[in-house]
């Protein structure tokens, strides 16, 4: 069974978990945690300090160690808000590829809030009430509205503790003033999403990270809660312990249960931003789960190694999910965009012998054949190099950046122009990408001639290999003409010969 590991960069702390794949779904074998406060400069002065770069490193050393010794079979690194504000983050890249060879991916906020939510969902039992994830880190906030599974809305807010703590609080304890501010600002934020939140009416609330942890274990302490109780907090409970948080010095948070020094110093503003979304929002209550980004990292890499597990089918439900809100955002005709798709799985199928693409291309492709019409929504003039710029910067859920590249290179090219290795987004990808991503794309030309006219003309359509020849066979719908099928696939005859080194041919049956 394969082992993974997760390291999640976070602007307050470093965590590292490991996993090892079993029948029953992933267990932990090692973790570990250091706090090195990487954004607390990052959020001053938009730069990563260099004490700051360097206690991070050495902890990521310590990891690397880790990792070597448990023989982990795949590593993903990802680092979330203080490396997405900072200015010098190439630089930090730079220092931890010369350190342990691994390359730091910088994850948007939406994306770290799927992630967290795959973790939760592939390890819980899920109802079908609507329910509200929060996770506050240092940097950020990401609040997810999931039903049944499904992520319905979400939204990453700059209302991370270590972040408030050092734009707004400067004395111990913090000054009314200062509170005063600090609550506009987490107010007038929460404001972006509440009414969302609201008409969601989440009956189950679950919140994560080291702050949750934290005002959990301080309610425990207060309200001595019993069992599975001790780690929920209602709205009442936390309203209070907000108050007497902004009351105590930094030596008294920290003698609180669950607080530790580092925490302490930041629980502060943590504990407002709770307090003023489960008022706004109207929550009875949230429950803490130990459960956050780390668990969606590993459930993510387990689906990408076997797509019939629990974690893959979720995964290949929010892609489906992303995917059809992005077809309904761009005005793409869904109609035609799934007989697209459908041509391009058959052609897949059929041609394999020939494309000898790798497995996980039929996902890229069938990615591309929904999208590939998106940049029409910009301007018709252009609209492949629009398409292509849509495809590889959207929040596309599900995918990571090098995968919407090579979605976005095989839906690139469908005008005049065709992909060449080395030039325009083909020297993005790897080298291996660029061959690959020239077969896809060709499969999608086919897939769309087999689709010209938009009149779902084609009833069905046979793909044989005979003698060293393609051999196209278009049985039309009644009254129906396939005639401008079959011209559109005339024409790539040529490109089909240089490509894979075969004859095509069409003819109606």
């Amino acid at each position: 069974m394969p082992t993974f590991a997760a390291v999640d960069i976070g602007s307050n702390s470093v965590r590292l978990k490991i996993a090892r794949s079993t029948p029953r779904g992933l267990a932990a074998i090692h973790e570990d945690r250091e706090v090195t406060r990487l954004g607390e400069s990052v959020f001053r002065s938009g730069f990563l300090s260099p004490e700051a770069i360097a206690n991070t490193v050495k902890v990521l050393r310590r990891f690397h160690r880790s990792v070597q010794e448990s023989g982990v079979d795949a590593i993903r690194v990802v680092g979330t808000s203080a490396l997405r504000d900072a200015r010098n983050s190439r630089a930090f890249h730079e220092w931890v590829r010369s350190a342990t060879g691994w390359t730091v991916e910088i994850i948007s906020g939406i994306e770290e809030a799927r992630l967290i939510h795959l973790g939760l969902v592939s390890a819980m039992r899920i109802g079908a009430s609507p329910m509200l994830m929060m996770d506050l880190g240092g940097g950020s906030c990401e609040l997810t509205i999931s039903m049944k599974g499904h992520i319905r809305n979400t939204v990453s807010l700059p209302l991370g503790a270590v972040r408030l703590t050092s734009e707004f609080l400067h004395h111990d304890p913090p000054r009314k003033p200062e509170m005063r501010q600090l609550q506009g600002f987490v107010s007038r934020e929460i404001n972006r999403t509440a009414d969302r939140i609201l008409r969601a009416k989440p009956r189950a609330v679950i919140a994560t990270s080291g702050t949750a942890e934290s005002l959990a274990a301080v309610c425990h302490g207060m309200y001595k809660t019993k069992g599975s109780r001790s780690a929920v907090v209602s709205r009442t409970q936390m309203r209070r312990i907000a108050k007497m948080l902004t009351r105590l010095t930094l030596e008294k948070r920290t003698q609180l249960s669950g607080i530790g020094p580092r925490r302490a110093e930041i629980i502060v503003a943590g504990a407002a931003v709770y307090a003023e979304l489960m008022d706004r929002c109207r929550l009875a209550s949230f429950r803490y789960s130990p459960l956050g980004l780390r668990d969606g990292l590993l459930a993510q890499m387990a689906a990408d190694s076997n797509h019939h597990t629990r974690s893959g089918r979720q995964v290949e439900s929010e892609r489906w999910d992303s995917i059809r809100a992005a077809v309904e955002h761009y005005h793409v005709d869904m109609a035609h965009a799934l007989q697209v798709r459908a041509a391009a799985v058959l052609l897949f199928s059929k041609l394999k012998s020939v494309h000898r693409l790798p497995p996980d291309y039929l996902e890229w492709l069938s990615a591309a054949a929904m999208l590939y019409e998106v940049g029409d929504y910009v301007n018709r003039n252009g609209r492949h190099r629009h398409t292509y710029y849509i495809i590889a910067q959207s929040e596309i859920l599900g995918y990571t950046p090098e995968q919407r590249g090579i979605i976005a290179a095989i839906a690139r090219y469908l005008g005049k122009s065709r992909p060449v290795p080395g030039i325009g987004p083909m020297e993005l990808l790897s080298t291996s990408d660029q061959e690959s991503v020239i077969k896809a794309s060709l499969l999608l030309r086919l897939a769309r001639a087999l689709n010209l006219s938009r009149g779902n003309a084609v009833k069905r359509a046979d793909v044989k290999l005979q003698a060293g020849e393609a051999k196209i066979t278009l049985h039309a719908k009644s009254s129906a003409s396939v005639d401008l099928e079959l011209w559109a696939v005339e024409k790539e005859k040529v490109y089909f010969r240089e490509v894979f080194g075969r004859e095509l041919s069409a003819a109606a049956a």
